[in-house]
């Protein structure tokens, strides 16, 4: 499994915890059902975003990169989020960037214009079978999310970039075009090849990150392996509102995770978080949070002196089933905490509740 990680500055909020939340509670299932899961998340650590941010505040990238992942794996542990087994950053595989890059250059999918090398979409007939967007859309889309159509080097405004030119204050490392830092989309695609072969089973992120991201990824993944597909199941998590707006630190109307923490618990944000479906948008209140955190206080209440134990089959197959349907969360928090009263179910109810990641002191 792969799951896109962060961008590191202005983390960790609701947002990302949302996503990652999602992922650990499907790790943690698929290992209850018997599935070994090798996990990779990467960080971002040489991004335009990342550059520019730095520029902003005055402080040196790399600095400011590892302040902002050091405060998302502190945030993540006190969440009880199951660490990857392999967490990448971007800069630990430019080796593999390169190598991939030069692949899809001698196959002529790729082509290099002025030390920057772009990937030739017109080459790919498939471009777009995950988005399934037209092409205007993939066009308005890559502008707002980092991508220049415009720009006159490109064959085809579709085309994205695999390694680009570094500016002279930015990062740069020695490569056959010159000095220059890779693409966005590259990096992830080196850095599950690095840890998790040529296919994966299960790539995830949010639903922002279909295109171009992972729409780009599947291209340039599947020419560089020889058209063996590169995913079998896509999973995309749905966006969280805030203020009426997708929160995003573009605008700024972040919630952070460091903030809740101070006044609710890890067990409460894990329920107000599983009580939406991974797929689909949602808005914070903070009310919402507020009962979760009643509600969270009244079933450690309950099940405070029960020992966990898998005592009632009947109820862990009801969960099984929901959980099975594309990880049916809410309806299967529902069921359990409807039951938390009964004292013939509360070991397993305590049992299960463990199983996806709640704490019991």
């Amino acid at each position: 499994m792969y799951v896109c990680g962060i961008t590191p500055y202005d983390t960790t909020h609701l947002g990302h915890a949302f996503t990652y939340m999602a992922f650990d509670v499907l790790q943690r299932y698929l290992a209850f059902k018997g599935y070994h899961v090798t996990y990779t998340q990467n960080v971002t650590d040489v991004d335009d975003d990342l550059l520019r941010k730095a520029k902003e505040v005055g402080k040196d990238w790399q600095e400011l990169g590892e302040f902002w992942t050091d405060k998302f794996v502190h945030d993540m542990k006190v969440l009880n989020i199951t660490t990857p087994d392999h967490y990448v950053k971007a800069t630990e595989n430019i080796p593999t960037i390169i190598s991939i890059v030069e692949k899809l250059i001698q196959q002529n999918v790729a082509y290099e214009k002025e030390g920057t090398v772009f990937f030739r979409t017109k080459r790919d007939p498939e471009y777009g079978k995950l988005s399934h967007y037209p092409r205007e859309q993939m066009i308005k889309l890559s502008k707002e999310r980092g991508a220049n159509p415009d720009d006159p080097r490109k064959e085809d405004p579709l085309d994205f970039i695999l390694w680009q030119k570094s500016l002279p204050d930015e990062p740069s490392w020695q490569s056959p075009w010159g000095q220059g830092r890779p693409g966005w989309h590259i990096e992830c695609s080196a850095m599950s090849y690095q840890t998790l072969g040529e296919q994966i089973d299960i790539h995830g992120g949010g639903t922002d990150l279909i295109y171009p991201h992972h729409e780009s990824e599947i291209a340039q993944s599947e020419n560089f392996t020889g058209k063996k597909p590169f995913v079998k199941y896509w999973m995309h998590t749905g966006a969280v509102m805030y203020e009426g707006e997708k929160m995003s630190k573009s605008l700024g109307n972040l919630v952070m995770v460091s903030d809740l923490m101070k006044k609710y618990s890890a067990n409460a944000i894990r329920y107000l978080l599983l009580s939406h479906h991974y797929r689909e948008p949602w808005e914070f209140h903070e009310k919402e949070l507020e009962e979760a955190q009643k509600q969270m206080d009244s079933i450690q209440e309950n099940l405070k002196d029960v020992s966990s134990a898998k005592e009632d089959k009947e109820l862990i197959d009801q969960i099984t089933k929901l959980l099975d349907d594309d990880l049916a969360t809410p309806d299967a928090l529902k069921v359990l905490f409807s039951e938390v009263t009964n004292p013939e179910k509360q070991a397993t109810i305590k049992y299960l509740l463990e199983t996806v990641g709640f704490t019991f002191q």
